[in-house]
């Protein structure tokens, strides 16, 4: 009998042990799992945070600025014709292609937005040489068919990275968009800008940060080039 109690005693001991690693083996399945989806979740939100970061510093550092806007009137519509909108990359800023900007013009009845085309005839010139006549070039839009485009005249650029079929610009390059404003009609009740207009907007890249635009036009045209802002 005491052999038997025996005998029972050691295989209850015997099964505990069995259960208790079948416990622990599960454990470790378990912390193993746990551990697997910690691994992947923090991989993957490092990797968010790392291409966040990058975009955000190039949303704050990337942009165009706005330093020169220069008219024209015309002698025979009697009001602004032509406008010149001298853009640069703001400091830091990637490189900006300039077929992918837009320019909004507004003077309060009307809001116009200016794309880039290549190949359209009068969009684009290059200066870096120099020109006697910014606004005898032919880089403005002449036609009812183009007239919802800006052209491009490339003032400084030494490495040659804006072209007409790939307009890029990047540190230390500047450029002229210009904008034929006789074809665009009704943008202040006739062709061209009327005199006392107050006429604002935006130079907007792919990505980053606007150029402004914001002037009045003179009270009187007795002047054929004005200095707008």
């Amino acid at each position: 009998m005491r052999n038997i109690c025996e005998f029972l005693r050691k295989k209850d001991v015997g099964s505990i042990g069995i259960g208790a690693m079948i416990v622990f083996i599960a454990m470790v399945l378990v912390a193993g799992i746990a551990a697997s989806v910690l691994i992947q979740t923090s991989t993957k939100l490092e990797s968010q945070a790392m291409s966040t970061g990058q975009e955000t510093i190039q949303e704050v550092s990337t942009g165009l600025a706005v330093f020169d806007v220069k008219g024209y009137a015309s002698a025979v519509t009697a009001n602004m014709s032509n406008l010149t909108i001298t853009v640069r990359p703001r400091a830091g800023s990637a490189d900006i292609d300039l077929d992918e900007v837009f320019v909004e013009l507004s003077d309060t009845d009307r809001k116009l937005v200016l794309t880039y085309t290549d190949g359209t005839a009068n969009n684009w010139n290059d200066s870096t040489w120099g020109v006697d006549d910014v606004f005898g070039v032919s880089c403005f839009p002449g036609t009812n068919t183009d007239k919802n485009d800006f052209g491009i005249l490339v003032v400084e650029d030494a490495d040659g990275s804006c072209t007409e079929a790939n307009p890029v610009i990047n540190r230390g390059d500047k450029v002229m968009l210009c904008v034929n404003l006789h074809y665009l009609y009704n943008f202040s009740g006739s062709y061209g800008i009327l005199e006392r207009t107050n006429v604002w907007g935006l130079v907007v890249p792919e990505q980053g940060s606007p150029g402004v635009i914001s002037f009045t036009t003179p009270s009187s045209y007795s002047d054929t080039v004005f200095d707008l802002q």
